[in-house]
């Protein structure tokens, strides 16, 4: 093993200061600590020569005024609703002032970095460059360590890092640093065909016994109700576009709208088995498997070829892929892939590590795009628990999501597979002791809409036993980041109120709540590595809901009219009365039976499932 690191090291380039000791500051304040999650193992100092891909976040020199035109053109009784900034307009906002930029500039140098090598995005506010361990622990005034998961995998990371009193307030966040989340997709497998049972993870898979064969896609009667369609031990894309009204709408401005949902972990979507799937359930769109824009970000992997199997990879990818055609085409679909476990760091004692934080490529990415290439609508199926990540990191992220709102980008994230927390693991990271519900990140920025998941017909909130031990329940909380936003305010604390003090001191009643809607989040059929097996997981509600908004994008861009963009605002001042509400069930987790269900929003369903009639009439759109 150590000589296999020794040699990916002779592909590194050379580092790009010179060598020699760097005095360090004595003027030096503390910009972030972190602990690392009890999980982690410290296995000793990073080696000092090995670089790190660095990336600085810059203060954005107006953000306050970018929140305000963003909350402006999402809100129904503005009378700036709809108008959507464009990418230059929101670069011109976030830019760092020139005092920032001369501030950064002028630290850099003093570890002889050369400004030429810098890479900067689109607005400048965020910095790219790879430097030696040891220069990086220099300017930070820390330590980087290689740090160990019980999984195996390894991440460098540092507890907490400081900055010259002079840079201090022009930096945002420095990555990595001491942020440790380790994403996950939010689904969870159940069960292949009745052919054979693949026990790989035996805790995501039915017993043998309520197997089943998902039936085919068959013609719907123009009358088709949701029992016609749907049935307990399936849904399909026929059943989904019965019970959310999709069936009969008629796609008019393909050319102009556009949808997408995002990968990482390694995950690609295999044309082969969404080819076999679409051909199964949405006929008419099986050719566009082969079609649909993939685009790879940061080294995302676009083909996992024969390892689909053996990795265990592709279910997440192929399941938003699969339902986003199932119900939306044919709008463009692009699937953007981005790398997460980037070897541009080997330690001597393990394989390559995870040194990039995805969300944030993956945000920059989009930041830097022309307005005509950016989809109207995006879904994305992963996250963590929110604690695992700094402070700085998650608001730095989540203010890339705001800039994509202001340009009118509807984003859908999942909200979780664990209720309000997985049963016994739900302690702070600050001390191990103290019990708390777990929130998620990203699904608790306030700039997103996140899905909650809903199962049977009339809809409950989801919940299903798996055979291995645990359940699932949809993902929902209060975020202990980000305060509650004002257009939730009224409704959540209602809410809360109505508890009568239930669970106090295991949640922040003041911070942003979620879910905010949901769609059906079991039993998802797909076709992996050729053969069917079933999903259950919000990973399967948020495209779906996600599908929903994009047809009525649709029907709103072939009028002439903007997209939605960011619906929160809009969503909770009246587009909540075109939902179906979602009384029953809780959000069960951390060893207590959650937050309940209730009439109007709650902490599981949010304001529950739309139904695309209801939303076209209130717009005076047509089918």
């Amino acid at each position: 093993m150590l000589a296999t690191a020794l040699s990916l090291l002779s592909c590194f380039q050379a580092p790009l200061v010179a060598a020699g000791p760097v005095s360090r500051r004595s003027d030096l304040v503390v910009k972030d600590f972190h602990p690392a999650p009890r999980a982690w193992t410290n296995l000793g100092p990073a080696p000092g020569e090995h670089l790190i891909r660095l990336t600085i976040g810059l203060s954005q020199s107006r953000f306050d005024e970018l929140e305000r035109h963003l909350y402006e053109v999402s809100d129904p009784s503005h009378a700036r609703y709809g108008q959507h900034l464009s990418a230059e307009e929101v670069h011109d906002l976030v830019k760092p002032s020139d005092e920032t930029s001369a501030a950064i500039h002028e630290w850099l140098q003093e570890y002889d970095v050369d400004i030429e090598q810098l890479t900067y995005s689109p607005a400048r506010d965020w910095i790219t460059v790879s430097l030696p361990v040891s220069t990086v622990e220099d300017m930070l005034n820390t330590d980087y360590s290689i740090w160990e998961h019980p999984d195996g995998s390894t991440v460098v990371r540092t507890e907490g890092y400081s900055l010259p009193h002079y840079v201090h307030k022009h930096i945002s966040t420095i990555q990595p640093t001491n942020s440790w989340a380790r994403l996950e997709g939010h689904k969870k497998r159940n069960e292949i065909s009745k052919r054979s049972l693949i026990n790989k993870r035996s805790s995501h898979v039915l017993e043998a016994a309520d197997t089943y064969e998902p039936p085919d896609s068959v013609p719907l009667p123009a009358n088709s109700t949701v029992y016609a369609a749907c049935n307990f031990t399936s849904v399909t894309p026929d059943c989904l576009r019965t019970l959310y009204g999709t069936i009969d709408y008629e796609v008019k401005a393909a050319g102009k709208n556009k949808m997408a949902h995002t990968n990482y972990l390694s995950e690609a979507t295999n044309r082969s088995d969404i080819g076999i799937f679409l051909s199964k359930y949405r006929p008419e769109a099986a050719a566009y498997a082969d079609q649909f824009e993939a685009i790879s970000i940061a080294g995302g992997v676009l083909d996992n070829g024969t390892n689909v199997a053996a990795e265990d990879l592709d279910r997440e990818a192929d399941l938003d892929a699969d339902y986003m055609i199932g119900i939306g085409f044919p709008t463009p679909l692009t699937a953007y892939h981005t790398g997460g476990r980037d070897p541009s760091f080997v330690p001597d004692l393990v394989t390559p590590t995870n040194s990039d934080e995805p969300f944030l490529v993956w945000a920059n990415y989009m930041a830097g795009l022309p307005d005509d290439e950016v989809p109207q609508v995006i879904s994305t199926s992963y996250g963590d628990d929110e604690q695992t990540v700094s402070r700085s990191y998650a608001q730095a992220v989540c203010n890339q999501f705001a800039q994509l709102g202001a340009r009118g980008v509807s984003m859908f994230f999942s909200s979780g597979d664990f209720g309000v927390g997985s049963d016994g693991l739900c302690f702070s990271n600050v001390d191990n002791t103290t019990a708390m519900f777990l929130p998620s990140f990203p699904t608790d920025c306030p700039y997103v809409t996140t899905v909650g998941a809903t199962t049977g017909f009339p809809e409950s909130a989801a919940w299903r036993k798996l055979s291995g031990g645990g359940y699932f329940t949809s993902g929902a909380g209060f975020s202990n980041y980000f305060d509650m936003p004002a257009y939730q305010a009224e409704t959540v604390n209602a809410y809360v109120d109505s508890l009568g003090g239930l669970y106090d001191g295991l949640y922040n009643k003041s911070g942003r709540a979620y879910p905010d809607i949901a769609c059906i989040g079991q039993i998802f059929p797909i076709t992996w590595n050729g053969s069917t097996l079933n999903l259950v997981g919000t990973s399967g509600s948020s495209p779906i809901c996600a599908s929903v908004f994009t047809l009525l994008n649709d029907a709103l861009i072939s009028e002439g009219r903007p997209p939605m963009g960011f619906l929160n605002p809009w969503l909770y001042k009246w587009g909540h009365t075109l939902f179906t509400d979602v009384t029953n069930g809780t959000s069960a987790g951390c060893n207590t039976t959650g937050f309940p269900a209730t009439p109007g929003w709650d902490a599981v369903t949010g304001w529950g499932t739309p139904y695309l009639p209801k939303l076209l009439d209130a717009f005076g759109l047509s089918k």
